[in-house]
């Protein structure tokens, strides 16, 4: 079976402010336990009763059903183990990791270093003198976001994202795995949370 994601060592603000790290960190999780879910589950069935091996257990074969749905369903109790050690804690670290960010994101920054030129910029745009009939370009002024602002830019990106993996993810997850509720991944994570208090 695969292993939960670990949490990052260093959660720090430096953490989120570098977001090619952040960003290889909801990667590497996303690809390790959604992007091969399927694999992750096929692994949870025992492919073959016999030992060792008999190769006439796989002899037979019915093309003309689609594979779907000759796929045997993952029993109850293995789903249930999968899921309540493996995925939903590797979501509750992606979400943890991007709720500190987000707070990160949205809190005062003492420490930006382009703080002083970003304002000075600022500063030399409001002595300016804009005459669009001499020069039409003379009113363009585009201000450099603070590292705050590109972090939450980011941040808005990969809550997308994971809103769409975990949609896609729960979705295999229903069609495969018996004694999954009918409901959205959001309710069955809530409910996991609440088991877990």
């Amino acid at each position: 079976m695969s292993k939960p994601t670990a949490p990052p060592t260093n959660l720090t603000p430096q953490f989120c402010f570098n977001t090619r790290v952040l960003r290889d960190f909801l990667r590497l999780s996303r690809a390790s336990i959604d992007d091969s879910i399927s694999t992750n589950l096929n692994a949870l069935i025992t492919p073959s009763t016999t030992s060792p091996f008999d190769p006439t257990s796989t002899s037979i074969r019915n093309p003309s059903l689609p594979s779907s749905l000759t796929r045997a369903p993952i029993p109850r109790e293995t789903s249930r183990t999968f899921l309540h050690s493996v995925l939903f804690p590797s979501w509750n670290v992606r979400s943890d990791v991007i709720s500190y960010c987000t707070s990160v994101a949205t809190s005062p920054d003492p420490n930006d270093p382009d703080l002083i030129e970003r304002e000075a910029l600022n500063r030399r745009d409001a002595e300016r003198i804009v005459n669009e009939r001499l020069d039409p370009y003379s009113g363009r002024f585009f201000p450099r976001e603070s590292r705050a602002e590109m972090l939450a830019g980011v941040l808005r990106n990969e809550n997308a994202v994971e809103k769409i993996v975990r949609t896609r993810t729960w979705g295999i997850v229903q069609e495969r795995c018996e004694g999954v509720e009918e409901g959205t991944w959001e309710e069955a994570v809530n409910g996991w949370r609440e088991g877990k208090r």
